[in-house]
C-alpha cells in the first residue's frame, strides 16, 4: 500500500499517516484500497482491506472506527471495536490507533511536543465551521504546545463553494475573507479549506501547522475524491502512540 506519511516535527513515537487509493481488494470505482463500509463497496472486501491495514502495522490494540456526520462529536478511542458516531477522536494511550476517514474532507492530526497525546479530526466545511478542531484541541491542556498536520483533502482550486458558505465563515472570522477567490460563476467561490482550518488553529493558540500540499480532487491517481466521482472509496488517517 502506499501512504502519506505526515511530515511534521512530531516525536519520534508518534506514527500518523493517511492511506491513498493504491494497494488493496476493491475493485471498480473502489479501486483498490477503500477503507470506507459505509459507501457501497463489498463488505468483505472492505474487512479485507482493514486487516491488511492491521497487518502492516500491526496494531496494539483495536483501531476505534467512527460513523461520521460532518458534526463536532469528539470521543475517546476504545479498543472494543464498536463503531461510534463522531467526527473527531483522541487517546492518551500507547498502540491505541485513532482513525477518520474522507474522500476531500480535510483530515487533522494533532499532538503535544512530548507526545503524551493525539487526536485527529474530521473537517468538511459543515465540520470546520461548526467548531471540530476545536473540539479536537479541548483536550490539550496548552494549544501552543500542540502540533497539527494536514493530510490530503481538496485543493484550493478545486472546492466550489457558494456565497452563504463563505458568509459564515466570515461572519465567524474576517479573515476567512481571504481564503476564497471569486469565480466567473456569480455567486461562486474557490475556497481553500487548508487556509480556513489554519485560521481557526491560530485563533485558536496553535503555532506549529504542517502539510496541506496536496489535491484529492485533482490527484485522482492517488485520492478518492467525491466530488470528482460521486460514488467512490474512503482513505483513512490514522495516528497512535508508540
Amino acid at each position: 500500500m502506499k501512504l502519506i506519511t505526515a511530515n511534521w516535527p512530531a516525536p519520534d513515537h508518534i506514527s500518523a499517516f493517511t492511506t491513498t487509493r493504491l494497494g488493496g481488494c476493491s475493485k471498480g470505482v473502489y479501486g483498490s484500497f477503500n477503507l470506507g463500509d459505509h459507501v457501497g463497496d463489498a463488505p468483505h472486501l472492505v474487512s479485507a482491506n482493514r486487516q491488511l491495514l492491521s497487518d502492516q502495522f500491526k496494531f496494539l490494540k483495536q483501531p476505534q472506527w467512527l460513523s461520521q456526520v460532518h458534526g463536532t462529536n469528539l470521543i475517546k478511542a476504545n479498543p472494543n471495536g464498536l463503531v461510534v458516531e463522531a467526527d473527531a477522536c483522541w487517546s492518551d494511550e500507547t498502540g491505541q490507533p485513532c482513525v477518520i476517514m474522507t474522500a476531500d474532507c480535510l483530515p487533522v492530526f494533532f499532538t503535544d511536543k512530548q507526545g503524551e497525546r493525539v487526536a485527529v479530526a474530521h473537517a468538511g466545511w459543515r465540520g470546520l465551521l461548526d467548531g471540530v478542531l476545536e473540539q479536537a484541541l479541548s483536550v490539550f491542556p496548552d494549544p501552543s504546545e500542540v502540533l497539527v498536520w494536514f493530510g490530503p483533502a481538496i485543493g484550493p482550486l478545486a472546492f466550489e463553494v457558494g456565497d452563504e458558505v463563505k458568509q459564515q465563515f466570515c461572519d465567524q472570522m474576517q479573515a476567512s475573507e481571504t481564503a476564497f477567490c471569486s469565480t466567473l460563476s456569480a455567486g461562486k467561490w474557490m475556497a481553500d479549506i487548508y487556509k480556513l482550518a489554519r485560521l481557526r488553529l491560530n485563533e485558536a493558540g496553535v503555532q506549529s501547522i504542517s502539510g496541506g500540499e496536496y489535491c484529492t480532487f485533482s490527484q485522482s491517481e492517488l485520492f478518492y475524491s467525491y466530488r470528482r466521482d460521486g460514488v467512490t472509496g474512503r482513505m483513512a488517517s490514522v495516528i497512535w502512540i508508540n
